[in-house]
């Protein structure tokens, strides 16, 4: 490739793919409208997809650098799903928050090795609970200069792997919710991983629009949007 063509390429706006639908109760318009905004104002060009079938178009996908997906449960097709993989085995970035990525396609195994994550259960209602950031991993640029936080939402609990880098945790204590716990379980609640040549972001929270109110819900998303592109 000629260096005016590489110039061009390395010019040209990132491009993001919103994919959103399924379940309405997660609001994945209304949720996703909130950072669309925030992916232009970083430079990306973005395009709106309500239906799975965009996963099928092989030359859409490899153009993309982040496909932000809030699609709760529903079903993918074999083909669906491996056009997705595809294209973040060659690098696209993935992200995405609570059911919209991590209680997505529940009858694909496929999906979910990807993905890192399955949402299993939730305590009725709407918790107060801490998340809090891992030590270790307190200078990763996801959550880089934030310390714990509280929230009133949806608290997940989730099978994961340990492949997954976990950046923040939230715990499930004996008496809570009146929970079968015996002693404290911690659970991952905000996690990044690396799939092939591209990068996966998954954060549990965001049940409803506002909470993204809460600033350190809102910087570590926005964050992860810009981490998981390619």
């Amino acid at each position: 490739m000629s260096q005016s063509a590489d110039t061009t390429a390395s010019n040209r706006p990132r491009r993001a793919l919103v994919v959103r639908g399924g379940w309405e109760g997660h609001a994945p318009v209304e949720a996703t409208d909130l950072f669309i905004p925030f992916l232009r104002d970083n430079d990306f060009s973005v395009e709106v997809s309500d239906t799975l079938d965009s996963y099928l178009d092989a030359e859409l996908l490899g153009a993309t650098d982040l496909v932000v997906q809030c699609w709760t449960m529903g079903e993918i097709s074999r083909e669906q799903r491996a056009g997705l993989e595809a294209a973040v085995r060659a690098g696209t970035g993935l992200a995405g928050w609570h059911g919209g990525i991590c209680d997505s396609f529940r009858g694909s195994l496929e999906y979910q090795l990807m993905t890192g994550g399955q949402f299993l259960m939730h305590p009725p209602g709407f918790l107060d609970h801490t998340v809090a950031i891992r030590k270790e991993r307190a200078d990763h640029p996801v959550v880089a200069g934030l310390a714990d936080f509280d929230v009133h939402t949806e608290q997940y609990w989730v099978s994961t792997d340990a492949l997954d880098d976990v950046l923040a945790t939230t715990v499930f204590r004996p008496g809570d919710h009146d929970g079968p716990w015996r002693e404290p379980v911690t659970v991952p609640a905000v996690w990044t991983r690396q799939w092939g040549e591209g990068k996966v972001f998954v954060s549990t929270i965001g049940h409803k629009v506002d909470d993204f109110d809460v600033p350190e819900v809102r910087a570590l998303t926005e964050r992860g949007l810009l981490w998981a592109s390619r």
